[in-house]
């Protein structure tokens, strides 16, 4: 992550006096670019090949999606991510400052995609040695899970953020509320508790709500709403502010917008949890045994913490989730 991190400000250095960086669009596709140029080479150091052997092996369309989407699009979405970081937490507001923001954002996206980039080429590397990998973080198991089970994921998705939306414009009653900083700390929190909810659902364990949280341990139940409950609600909502803040130019601050990015927020993440809950279920019954380094790996939605053996039976416990960070984390988004 050092050596792409270097290369990224010199780039910044040298693309600064060339074209304008403090304009928003100009920034984003500078560090889309980097960054994809950088998740080709970190996914090639991960996969422990020549790119052209990687190219044969993976086919156009895994690498297009790798470049594309881990690279551009999330590089692009971590760009937005640091800019609404510095303008919510630091007041630092990259229009008005833009040097020290577009630093930053060039930089860390570009690190970012460099370790994810490699983690999904260890992952992939792992499968082609022969590692049973039974969700690779490229959604295509997440698409056909709608395609299959919709009725439950959107039931969730709907659920969550109708609860969300609801917490969010009540807060907005008091003039405090209507604050960036106190919608994007109630939105995440909001958003984290559904996430641990619609996991817990998605694992469909008998015996109802109860029987589901005495199963597992209260230090498992935080751990897993502060990651990535907690973790990944505030990414997507940072990402989602950021877009209407710096592309789309528009006020973060009006209510109807406050309530639409509540709304997907906890959307996206019931979905994505309840998916994730599903996998377990799927993954137990199969018996799968995920490799180490697969659990860091932060795109793939069917993490599962290893099972550990009491007595004679296996202790279902949460997943402890992958995407440092959609990623990938990092979905992604």
């Amino acid at each position: 992550m050092m050596a792409p991190g270097l290369v990224a400000f010199l780039i910044y250095r040298v693309a600064k006096s060339v074209v304008p960086l403090s304009d928003p669009l100009v920034l984003l596709t500078i560090s889309g670019l980097v960054s994809a140029a950088t998740a080709a080479w970190a996914y090639r150091v991960g996969r422990a090949r020549p790119l052209a052997l990687v190219w044969r092996e993976d086919g156009i369309g895994r690498f297009v999606w790798l470049v594309g989407w881990i690279g551009f699009a999330y590089g692009v979405q971590l760009s937005l991510l640091v800019l609404a970081l510095l303008k919510i937490l630091a007041h630092y507001d990259f229009l008005q400052h833009p040097d020290g923001p577009a630093m930053m954002a060039v930089i860390i996206a570009c690190t970012s995609v460099a370790r994810d980039a490699f983690e999904i080429g260890h992952v992939r590397r792992l499968q082609h040695e022969g590692t049973p990998i039974l969700t690779f973080p490229d959604g295509e198991i997440f698409r056909c899970s709608l395609r299959e089970q919709p009725s439950q994921i959107l039931r969730w998705a709907f659920l969550g953020a109708a609860i969300c939306l609801s917490v969010a414009m009540a807060a907005t009653r008091v003039p405090l509320g209507q604050t960036e900083l106190a919608q994007f700390g109630i939105v995440t929190l909001v958003a984290g508790t559904v996430t641990l909810l619609a996991y817990m659902a998605g694992e469909q364990r008998p015996g109802g709500w109860q029987a589901r949280f005495s199963a597992v341990s209260w230090s498992e139940l935080f751990r897993f709403w502060w990651w990535p409950g907690l973790a990944f609600a505030a990414t997507y909502y940072l990402v989602l502010s950021g877009i209407m803040a710096f592309v789309l130019r528009w006020d973060t601050e009006i209510l109807w917008l406050q309530g639409f990015t509540a709304s997907i927020v906890a959307g996206l993440m019931a979905a994505y949890s309840y998916f994730l809950g599903s996998r377990r279920y799927q993954e137990d019954r199969l018996h799968q045994v995920v490799p180490p380094s697969l659990l860091r790996c932060p795109f793939v939605m069917g993490i599962l913490s290893k099972k550990r053996s009491h007595s004679q039976q296996e202790a279902m416990t949460l997943s402890e989730p992958i995407l440092g960070k959609l990623g990938s984390k990092a979905e992604s988004s």
